[in-house]
């Protein structure tokens, strides 16, 4: 199918974007990488007269670091996230769920704006920023504000985004010292696929215990889901029993939802199996990602 005709409209500052979006209300769309909007454009279940193009809008795609955290704009790449070294060295475990997003064409044009924007459950940095307790910056009209990720996301392509605001960039609060983390996920086909569930944890272990431990579950439910992990590991050793009581206790946390790569109680087994694998490898020090 060929996309209906829309007017691209070109703005060159966030302000500007933002009084297009509001100038032509549910009939305007931002586009950044469009991965996503395009299919579904050409797809023909969405329609937007005008889009918006946010890529002619200069200093949008920056990744800075510095006492307060880490700060990136809403059109750096997954590929530019998952390469950063910043990122790399600050946040191992979120270039590396970077890293296990599609394919490197999409890596190279889907941006992390876009990714969270679009609300899709079924996404892999989401659930590594919700364990990074990552706040998302939001622009309108002389007004910008601060939401948790995890107050971002509501639902299932469902977002706190207001009319006429747009996401400009991410904000990620420093790492404690000595915190190392692991991301898991599982695919129903190719590695190239969506996840059907993914874990995302951080542990502070030092001298065999474990003084915070902080967990996350995405892709299964609407939204990314903490689990109150902390409570169940603070000021003890991460043995295989405990490991055990935690993955359970994710795994009755959890409210899954049925689609076409599995049955809830499937991804229930699911959560329960990569929270064990995931703090096993944080307990022996392995944190690089796998999937």
């Amino acid at each position: 199918m060929t996309i209906r005709s829309f007017d691209l409209l070109q703005p060159r500052s966030l302000p500007e974007a933002v009084e297009l979006l509001q100038k032509h209300g549910d009939d305007a769309r931002a586009i950044a990488g469009g991965t996503t909007l395009v299919i579904l454009m050409k797809q023909r279940a969405l329609h937007y007269p005008y889009l918006v193009d946010l890529q002619t809008i200069p200093g949008l795609s920056h990744i800075t670091q510095d006492s307060d955290g880490m700060r990136i704009g809403a059109l750096a790449t997954i590929n530019e996230i998952e390469t950063s070294e910043t990122v790399k060295t600050h946040y191992p475990a979120l270039a590396e769920a970077c890293h296990v997003v599609a394919n490197i064409r999409i890596r190279n044009m889907a941006t992390i704006g876009g990714n969270l924007a679009h609300g899709d459950y079924q996404s892999d940095p989401p659930t590594v920023l919700a364990v990074l307790d990552a706040r998302v910056e939001l622009m309108s009209a002389g007004k910008v504000r601060l939401l948790a990720l995890t107050d971002f996301q509501l639902g299932s392509y469902e977002t706190a985004l207001l009319p006429g605001e747009l996401l400009a960039a991410v904000i990620i609060p420093p790492m404690p010292q000595g915190m190392t983390g692991r991301y898991v996920k599982f695919t129903t086909g190719s590695s190239e696929e969506r996840p059907c569930a993914g874990v995302a944890a951080l542990a502070k272990i030092d001298g065999g215990v474990c003084h915070e431990l902080r967990l996350a579950v995405g892709a299964v439910s609407a939204r990314p889901i903490r689990i109150a992990a902390e409570r169940l590991a603070a000021g003890k050793a991460l043995t295989a029993e405990l490991i055990a009581t935690i993955a359970a206790d994710a795994a009755r946390t959890i409210d899954p939802i049925d689609d076409v790569r599995g049955p809830a109680d499937y991804k229930r087994h699911l959560v329960g199996v990569l929270t064990r694998r995931a703090l096993q490898d944080l307990a022996n020090g392995k944190t690089e990602t796998q999937s």
